[in-house]
């Protein structure tokens, strides 16, 4: 039966990890894969998580399943992070599921259920993992057009004059904040000019939200978000708790419907927690646990907050200083980086000029010119300034 597979492709980011690995060159840089590494290198354990783990470690007195929904109070704190003080925040439901590509497809499966000729647009470019994901499920996808390559921001005009073309069978994905993998973040207005086409020609929003609190900050990054899910009956939200709560590998997500009432909220839900029981049942629950007691916690809490601060306290520096260093060198063309928000920035680097980074300067990025300023040093500014300067 296997004999008749062909090689699967290799993933692009996963992959570029395995040849940063193997490569023995001294300054070598790994700016492909989206993790937080602070100024040693590593990717640490909070502070918050590292006290939580250890209270549900002793508090814990089984390993029982815990159901499809998940971890209920996690489901809860989420609900109340992305829309507390909302009209939203009443009539929606939560499931917890494995990171937020679990929660991207159980929301995907959800709408082909619902409708099976369900179009989902998403920006170009986008999360490289929006189309497969969306297809996977039986849905179409289109683009819309998104990033300008000239001023490296958002092109408005362009995205919403495509967008005004979107219908009742159709779904807008929008990425809440820090968008992946340009950094260029859509304004309010914007915000607030999409929310007027949804009501008035009938599509649904679906936003994933993956880092928030790495962009303006905890409560801003959830605004544009927030004015959608306040002013319209019916849209979905996955969110992570990867970056801002570092649990990477414990795949902590949750799929959020928000429903013109409470009661259509939770039918939906209930689709969504038949559809798991098909996929992979139950979602794990060590990561939802620590957030909850996180979450439930104002001492816990305080010092969540505090250190997800520093943390984008730290990008924010990375981004100066990566635009200074170039400028020291007598080059304007990378200014664009600082306007940018959360991890990432797309460089304007074409594939050639990413092989010559990783080919002569031991720096790894993303073949789309796709850079994890999360992932810079600061002691390695200078050595990436000069190397952008060199290839471009």
């Amino acid at each position: 039966m296997f004999k008749q597979l062909a090689e699967a492709q290799l993933d692009p980011i996963l992959s570029l990890s395995i040849a940063y690995r193997e490569d023995e060159r001294e300054q070598k840089m790994d700016l492909g894969i989206g993790v937080y590494r602070n100024s040693q290198g590593e990717t640490p354990i909070m502070n918050a998580v590292q006290l939580a783990q250890q209270q549900v470690m002793s508090t814990q007195k089984t390993k029982a399943y815990v159901g499809l929904a998940g971890n209920e109070q996690f489901n809860q704190s989420m609900m109340d992070l992305l829309l507390s003080g909302t009209s939203a925040h009443q009539r929606s439901a939560a499931v917890q599921t494995p990171g937020a590509s679990g929660a991207l497809r159980m929301l995907a499966d959800l709408m082909y259920l619902a409708e099976p000729e369900t179009t989902v647009w998403i920006s170009n470019p986008s999360y490289v993992n929006h189309k497969p994901v969306m297809e996977a499920a039986g849905l179409k996808v289109r683009y819309y057009p998104y990033f300008d390559p000239a001023t490296k921001q958002v092109d408005s005009a362009a995205m919403l004059a495509a967008l005004s073309k979107a219908g009742p069978k159709d779904v807008v994905l929008l990425h809440g904040c820090c968008h992946n993998p340009t950094g260029a973040d859509i304004s309010f207005a914007d915000w607030q000019a999409i929310t007027e086409l949804a009501n008035k020609n009938g599509f649904m929003p679906f936003v994933d939200i993956a880092y928030q609190g790495f962009g303006d900050g905890l409560e801003q990054d959830a605004a544009g978000l927030q004015f959608m899910a306040d002013n319209t009956e019916e849209m979905v939200i996955a969110t992570s708790c990867s970056k801002n709560f570092g649990l990477y590998r414990e795949r902590t997500g949750a799929a959020i419907i928000v429903s013109d009432s409470l009661k259509e909220a939770q039918k939906a839900k209930g689709r969504i927690l038949n559809l798991a029981r098909s996929t992979y049942t139950m979602p794990p629950d060590h990561g939802a646990a620590i957030v909850a007691t996180i979450l439930n916690d104002d001492a816990l809490t305080a010092n969540w907050k505090q250190e997800l601060a520093q943390m984008n306290g730290r990008l924010l520096n990375l981004r100066s200083g990566l635009v200074s260093a170039v400028q020291a060198q007598g080059s304007q063309a990378f200014n664009f980086i600082e306007q940018h928000k959360g991890m990432f920035s797309v460089t304007g680097l074409s594939p050639e000029q990413i092989g010559r980074l990783r080919d002569e300067f031991a720096i790894y990025a993303v073949g789309d010119g796709r850079i994890n300023i999360a992932g810079l040093q600061e002691q390695q500014i200078d050595h990436l300034a000069k190397a952008l300067i060199t290839v471009s």
